[in-house]
């Protein structure tokens, strides 16, 4: 694994988990982990339990007793990272969103491509599809529940931007982030409704807007939370996205990406309206869906709860009884199930890289579509 910060932990979680609940048809073996600083990725590895920490991850996958590259770091990272394991022969999980531009993301799905021909996997870490409410969602959608698909309702809310005061970190920097809210949560809330849906978007139009345009900078070693020096240095990225977007069948999505809604944590929150029904998540709700069935007659219509814990549900035949919900970091070992998975049977894992150059073009789309005072703009590919 390279990069062992918030979702170095999470993935961390993943691999360590999933052995112990499903039964893999491979043993994965946490072996090295990889971070700029010896000191602080050396305390990684003993935390998370893998056996090794470096800090060069060229030598890393370079090594023939590496199988599986796991890409946790920032996005100005992913393309050079990923193309370099992926012609060593490597299976390459990358997390989300694929790379800071559509020119990297193309590069990366080339290699992706190339690499497949040889028995490489690759994929993408969209995790949220992966909640068994959201898999459960796509299920009644694909078998008809709602009917045609009319109408999407996608937002994805955070506040942890509020503070003015809180200090510029890397993902306040375009030339590490990309993006800022648009590819940081927009991304989910774009590729969680084309999953759902089973449809793509093919044009949007948009604005994005940067809310606080200058930040306190970090200290010497200080993260987050920790003391911002008086100096002040430039945010380059968005602080809010909102942007209308056209699926493969005419239907029409609204989208939101913010860290400005005040009270909202990670409200990550679909509504999809059908022809005979409609479905609605929430993931500060993620053990329910809600469900709304039109062909019931009118005095009993209404929505109604889903609890998603049987185990008949998508992953939860090994977890616990009925009713015993599970939290984010379930849907990290979910990942590792199916990538494991799909590198055992020699398929295709999803969301592929292909799947977010996609998802890197809606974003591209809706930037230009931003510049240009919000015309509709199409989605290349």
């Amino acid at each position: 694994m390279i990069g062992h910060g918030f979702m170095g932990a999470a993935h961390s979680q993943g691999w360590r988990v999933a052995p112990r609940f499903f039964d893999l048809p491979l043993e994965p073996e946490m072996a090295v982990v990889v971070g700029r600083s010896a000191a602080g990725v050396e305390a990684s590895a003993r935390k998370w339990g893998w056996t090794e920490s470096a800090t060069d991850w060229r030598e890393v996958v370079a090594r023939d007793d590496i199988d599986v590259v796991d890409i946790v770091t920032p996005g100005d990272t992913h393309a050079e990272i990923a193309i370099a394991a992926l012609e060593a022969g490597k299976h390459v999980l990358c997390e989300k969103p694929l790379a800071n531009t559509v020119a990297e993301a193309e590069a990366m799905n080339q290699a992706a491509t190339s690499a497949a021909e040889r028995g490489v996997r690759s994929m993408v870490g969209f995790t949220y599809r992966r909640v068994p409410a959201a898999t459960f969602a796509r299920d009644l959608v694909a078998a008809g529940r709602i009917g045609e698909v009319r109408q999407v309702r996608a937002e994805y809310l955070q506040d942890w931007l509020m503070d003015a005061e809180a200090p510029l970190t890397w993902r306040l920097k375009k030339e590490h982030a990309g993006s800022g809210a648009l590819g940081d949560i927009g991304a989910h809330a774009v590729d969680l409704t084309e999953f759902i849906t089973g449809q793509h978007l093919t044009s949007v139009s948009g604005i994005i807007e940067t809310l606080v345009k200058e930040r306190p900078l970090l200290g010497e070693g200080v993260g987050l939370s920790g003391t911002a020096s008086a100096e002040r240095g430039e945010v380059t990225v968005d602080d809010i996205a909102l942007f209308t977007g056209r699926l493969d069948s005419g239907a029409l999505a609204s989208f939101e990406a913010t860290r400005f809604r005040t009270g909202r944590k990670n409200a990550l929150r679909i509504e999809i309206a059908g022809s005979t029904g409609a479905i609605a998540f929430d993931l500060e709700r993620m053990n329910e869906l809600e469900f709304y069935d039109a062909t019931q007659p009118g005095l009993e219509l209404g929505f109604r709860r889903i609890l998603v814990t049987e185990h008949d549900h998508p992953y939860l035949a090994p977890w616990w009884p009925t009713g015993h919900m599970l939290g984010y970091e379930h849907g990290f070992s979910h990942q590792v199930r199916d990538f494991v998975t799909a590198i055992d049977e020699g398929s295709a894992p999803r969301p592929s890289f292909a799947d977010g150059l996609h998802v890197q073009r809606v974003l591209d789309s809706v930037e230009r579509s931003s510049a240009a005072g919000s015309v509709w703009t199409p989605i290349a590919g």
